[in-house]
């Protein structure tokens, strides 16, 4: 009897030894991910009420988010998170909140991502406008951007064809070259149809200051610009243009018509979703391998990531509105197959100097403007 005990003991051990190996089997097994357990979070420096730059990017994650059919509670957003360590703070609670993929949109994140990046190896991350992560030594990290220096040199064309006082005027964010590029390719449309034109253009040193945004577009104005663009995530610029007869402005990031109809002619816009898009569908089809993600996206105007749209019903006012749409659809298409570059030499800065030789063009590396030079013709005023 005794040693029947000892046999039935002996055979509970291995049997719960097997089940407890069994046990730990599964749980180190990874549940695959799918369109129905992925959960995103995405991080933005403003909200949608800016009707500018955050609000573009919110808008592109929900249409990624219908076209794949993802749910609403799979979606985790952080809003008006400032550049400092409150980044850093909604990054982390969004891995904490089991996000396997978490979108930044401003540049001053990029350093916090990358940092958390790091101590967490199993979750994606992509950073908009930034241009670290092809040297971080991480494979769980990328950047995007787009060419919209395209859809600016648009736009230029739009401001060099309606000027009156060939004086156009630039409320830009920060001297980065994400924002140089931007200005340089508005004017050098303006320039290519306008050999007359010269532009002003004025720091906030923020990217998101309405009060100021509007008194650096009153400055340009009082300076004698009567057509004004941004890189500005408000749309204060647009609304001051408003205030004078005869001052139009063209908009970034969204429509900003309805805003300022009697001002607003034109805008620079972007189309975040196939950025979107691409990084969910192939962390989805990656299958844990990250380095099938490509580190740096960009998209262009073939692409329709960034495109002009027109304030009609004004420009329709204008007697040479045909001319207009004519030249940027000209133009437009001829960027798109390549036979006119926004950056093709000559190019000079305002002392003389050659910036691009005739016959050479400077590329601007994927998803990181790197262009920082003042072309002849444009003062940066202090």
């Amino acid at each position: 009897m005794k040693k029947l005990l000892v046999v039935l003991m002996a055979l509970v051990l291995v049997f719960a030894m097997a089940a407890c190996g069994e046990k730990e089997e599964q749980v180190d097994t990874p549940v695959a991910l799918t369109l129905e357990n992925i959960k995103i979070g995405h991080v933005h420096i403003n909200d949608e009420a800016d009707l500018g730059y955050s609000y573009a990017h919110i808008k592109a994650i929900k249409n990624m988010a219908a076209n794949l059919g993802l749910e609403d509670s799979q979606l985790i957003g952080k809003y008006n998170v400032t550049e400092n360590d409150a980044a850093a703070t909604a990054i982390r609670e969004l891995v904490e909140a089991g996000c396997n993929i978490i979108f930044c949109d401003s540049f001053g994140h990029e350093d916090y991502m990358l940092e958390i990046a790091a101590e967490y190896p199993e979750v994606y991350f992509v950073h908009a406008t930034g241009y670290q992560c092809a040297g971080s030594g991480l494979d769980n990290v990328s950047n995007f951007f787009g060419n919209i220096y395209e859809a600016r040199y648009l736009t230029g064309i739009v401001a060099g064809m309606l000027t009156e006082s060939n004086h156009l005027g630039y409320v830009t964010a920060q001297e980065y070259a994400e924002c140089i590029s931007g200005f340089t390719g508005f004017y050098l449309g303006a320039l290519s149809v306008n050999p007359d034109v010269v532009m002003d253009v004025m720091y906030t040193n923020t990217w998101y200051d309405v009060s100021l945004e509007a008194s650096v577009a009153e400055a340009l104005i009082a300076r004698g610009a009567d057509v004004l663009s941004q890189h500005a995530d408000s749309t204060a610029t647009q609304t001051t243009c408003a205030k004078y007869e005869g001052v139009y402005g063209i908009g970034y990031n969204s429509d900003m018509s309805a805003t300022a109809p009697t001002a607003n002619i034109a805008n620079a816009v972007w189309d975040w979703t196939p950025a979107y898009t691409y990084f969910v569908e192939t962390l989805l089809g990656c299958e844990g391998d990250f380095t099938k993600i490509a580190t740096d996206y960009s998209g262009d105007l073939k692409s329709g990531m960034v495109d002009i749209i027109f304030n009609e019903e004004l420009l329709n006012t204008f007697d040479n509105a045909e001319e207009i749409r004519t030249a940027v659809a000209t133009a437009k298409q001829a960027i798109i197959d390549g036979t006119v570059k926004v950056f093709a030499g000559p190019l000079y800065d305002n002392e003389g100097n050659v910036l691009v030789a005739e016959g050479d063009v400077f590329v601007e590396p994927a998803s990181a403007p790197s262009w920082t030079n003042i072309v002849k013709g444009i003062t940066v005023v202090r």
